[in-house]
């Protein structure tokens, strides 16, 4: 019998949810598949002009920032110059990229749906209060996660990459990077910011399991502000503006997941009253 036609008052068996865990994931897989092909079929756009736009001096940020740079007076904002070439050294290297870069862009077009999928297999399980409370979970994850993936795309990548073609030990030495080091460099940056804007959504859900709290948060707000402020340092240019440009939206993730802790605690309180 297909499991959808199981009756809600049959208990499943523990290979029933084996089997049933197996089409979430097929049917997750499809999906991303099914992205990644219409993005090795689009080509031209996928690399063309999404994943090698950081490497162009007319990439939309580079283009906002020396305008802002105008505005503001700060010579060293503006990103003009891009002092370095990208190459393929070896033989299947870009067809190699061009396959990569398809699966990511599928997994990244596909999370939200493959987080549904997800989803859909953990909800039965949850208690009513439980899910009742994570209403909403998946739109709240997409959201974030759409957020960080523009987030990484349009000012981490492309601050990262000014960063690393600038930085020299020697002026002697030339940048020549490897088209597939690029690549990997870019994307895992984009969907890493994507999966680091999940910072609330986890911090939700640890703190209705007891794990996380307000007051532990508030209590190292300062070492994370530290750790956001070095990590400002690292990818941006040697200059103030853009190590704050980068840490404010960090900052302010880690100050909406304390305000959401504090609510489910104040929420619980007034349960347990």
């Amino acid at each position: 019998m297909p499991l959808d036609q199981i009756p809600d008052d049959k208990e499943m068996s523990f290979l029933d949810h084996l089997e049933e865990l197996r089409w979430h994931i097929i049917r997750s897989l499809i999906a991303i598949v099914v992205f990644a092909i219409a993005a090795f079929v689009a080509k031209d756009f996928v690399i063309g002009t999404v994943i090698l736009g950081p490497s162009q001096t007319d990439f939309w940020t580079y283009q906002k920032l020396c305008q802002l740079s105008e505005i503001i007076n700060t010579p060293a904002l503006c990103i003009d110059t891009l002092t370095f070439e990208l190459v393929s050294r070896k033989l299947s290297s870009q067809f190699m990229t061009h396959v990569s870069v398809s699966f990511f862009v599928g997994l990244i077009v596909g999370f939200p749906y493959l987080f549904w999928e997800i989803w859909r297999f953990i909800k039965p399980g949850l208690r009513p209060k439980e899910r009742k409370a994570s209403r909403g979970a998946t739109f709240s994850v997409s959201v974030l996660f759409i957020l960080g993936v523009l987030f990484g795309y349009f000012l981490i990548a492309p601050i990262s990459v000014r960063f690393f073609s600038t930085y020299q030990v020697d002026p002697s030495l030339q940048n020549l990077f490897d088209l597939s080091s690029y690549i990997s460099t870019v994307t895992m940056i984009v969907f890493g910011c994507g999966v680091l804007f999940q910072l609330p959504v986890v911090v939700y859900f640890l703190t209705r399991a007891g794990i996380v709290s307000s007051a532990l948060m508030k209590a190292y707000r300062k070492h994370a502000i530290i750790v956001i402020l070095v990590l400002g340092a690292v990818v941006t240019p040697p200059d103030p503006f853009s190590q704050i440009l980068i840490a404010m939206p960090l900052m302010l993730l880690y100050q909406m997941s304390i305000v959401i802790a504090k609510r489910i605690e104040r929420r619980e309180a007034k349960q347990n009253q």
